[in-house]
């Protein structure tokens, strides 16, 4: 039952219930649940609250108990960017692997089986999909969390993952708003710059945008992206052009607006966190999201004071404020309605993860390549992760082959100088050579050529976006680095 504490004014339960804040541990801290009573409306969980199934089902009730209409934000976009299965993998491939099958009911029925376990574990909500038109293939921060460079390909898988997403009651969150997919900067670290004109904005950008909102997603996170054609002053995140004008006015989108990660130096490192918090609601948005690094009680405090200052100060308008926080209520009142209704519930659609996965994999044969009969070296060619991936999921083919092929050894490499450090740990065996988005890696371009050279057997697995011209023996490309698109191209080496 939802508990209140009494006293708590309305100013201060409405600052608290825009905040999605993170916290640490696999149980609730005492902070958290206290902070439930005097308002929190929504938390975030995080890798860090994760160990398994069932204990995320334990987590949530425990956090019920204190609000029952609590909302459960997860980042859980499978794939490459995975939080329920970040210490093993995703069970279901990413976008880029759905957009390269498509087949929008493959995607919908997908989105539809994740959004089953995400409910069984409690989890209501789902800061995903990504609608980002991968226009830059050298893009540092989506790449394979796009369904792809054509812009009606991604709006239409757009639409069927928020359909099947929230089929089961668990509302979509599709971003990253109003486009990501054109930067050469991760806006983890600094604001990325969209110099695109209008028109292209507009039929490129914002069409899988517009196809979200006709399917009803529930809601759009903003991105910290600076787009002068639309704002020559401010991010998204902080711009009432882009969240107001555009998003709510000419788009018509009157659900939840809920920023990327406020923390992230893009908006913590130019305009600093509490700062930012206040402009972002200002702007137009209803939900603040923090708690991917800070995750401690100060955090919401101060937040939660920035908020409240804001308003008496005149900064703020209090009916700004007040809608946000009615906005997020409205959420709530939405996935805990279609929990109760057993029209919100499917059954269970056994792998479709790896049916989808294994539909994915394209393979580019040479010549009458030597098939795999034997033991093989797998050496894996590890690029620095992005912060929105993580450096905790595992990823690449060498367990599976290990299992496929008794004998099998594996090594992990990076950097100048790992083809011929590969070719050493090999020891004469065949290589299979793993790789994630050789065309933005010049090392990695050169451990191929090194591999190549050595031996034109070397199988190439490309576990990211496959932009290079294929080449190995045989090419294998899978769209995604999740663990069944992993099982998909080991099952491909065997079959060469």
């Amino acid at each position: 039952m939802t508990t209140f504490t009494t006293g708590t004014d309305t100013l201060t339960r409405d600052a608290l219930a825009v905040l999605q804040p993170g916290f640490a541990g696999t149980t609730a801290p005492d902070w958290i649940r206290r902070r439930l009573g005097e308002g929190l409306a929504s938390v975030a969980l995080f890798g860090r609250n994760v160990t398994t199934a069932e204990q995320v089902t334990a987590l949530t009730a425990q956090l019920r108990a204190e609000r029952d209409d609590l909302l459960v934000a997860i980042d859980e976009e499978s794939g490459d960017v995975t939080r329920l299965e970040v210490r093993t993998g995703s069970s279901f491939p990413g976008n880029h692997a759905l957009g390269a099958v498509d087949d929008t009911g493959l995607t919908r029925g997908v989105a539809r089986e994740l959004g089953r376990r995400l409910a069984e574990c409690g989890v209501n909500f789902n800061w995903a999909p990504s609608a980002d038109v991968n226009a830059d293939p050298d893009n540092p921060v989506i790449g394979v969390r796009s369904f792809g460079g054509d812009t009606a390909l991604v709006a239409r898988h757009t639409a069927a993952y928020v359909e099947g997403l929230q089929s089961t009651g668990v509302a979509a969150c599709t971003k990253h708003f109003p486009g990501h997919g054109d930067t050469s900067v991760d806006s983890h670290h600094a604001i990325p710059h969209i110099d695109l004109d209008a028109t292209t904005l507009h039929e490129r950008e914002l069409q899988p945008f517009r196809a979200a909102i006709a399917a009803g997603t529930r809601a759009v996170m903003s991105a910290h992206i600076r787009v002068p054609v639309l704002d020559p002053d401010r991010p998204a995140t902080l711009s009432r052009r882009i969240l107001t004008d555009l998003l709510r006015g000419e788009l018509g989108y009157q659900g939840l607006i809920v920023t990327d990660g406020m923390e992230m130096r893009a908006i913590s490192g130019t305009y600093g966190l509490e700062h930012g918090v206040v402009l972002a609601i200002a702007a137009g948005a209803d939900a603040i999201c923090v708690g991917g690094g800070l995750c401690d009680e100060g955090t919401v405090q101060s937040l939660q004071d920035a908020l409240v200052a804001a308003v008496r100060s005149g900064e703020l308008p209090e009916e700004r404020l007040a809608d946000a926080a009615a906005r997020v209520r409205a959420l709530a009142d939405w996935t805990a309605g279609v929990r109760r209704s057993p029209a919100g519930t499917v059954a269970p659609e056994l792998e479709i993860g790896l049916v989808a996965a294994r539909r994915a994999v394209t393979v580019t044969r040479a010549a009458a390549p030597a098939p795999v009969t034997g033991p093989v070296y797998v050496a894996t060619f590890n690029p620095a992760p992005n912060i929105a991936v993580g450096d905790e999921t595992p990823w690449g083919v060498g367990a599976e082959l290990e299992r496929l092929l008794p004998g099998t050894t594996t090594g992990g490499f990076t950097g100048p100088g790992a083809g011929e450090q590969a070719l050493k740990a090999a020891a004469g065996r065949r290589v299979v050579a793993v790789v994630r988005d050789e065309h933005r890696h010049p090392w990695m371009r050169e451990v191929l050529d090194t591999l190549l050279a050595a031996d034109p057997a070397t199988v190439v697995v490309e576990m990211g976006v496959p932009q290079s011209a294929p080449r190995g023996a045989p090419y294998i490309a899978t769209y995604g680095a999740a663990r069944v698109c992993g099982v998909a191209a080991a099952e491909a080496v065997l079959e060469g």
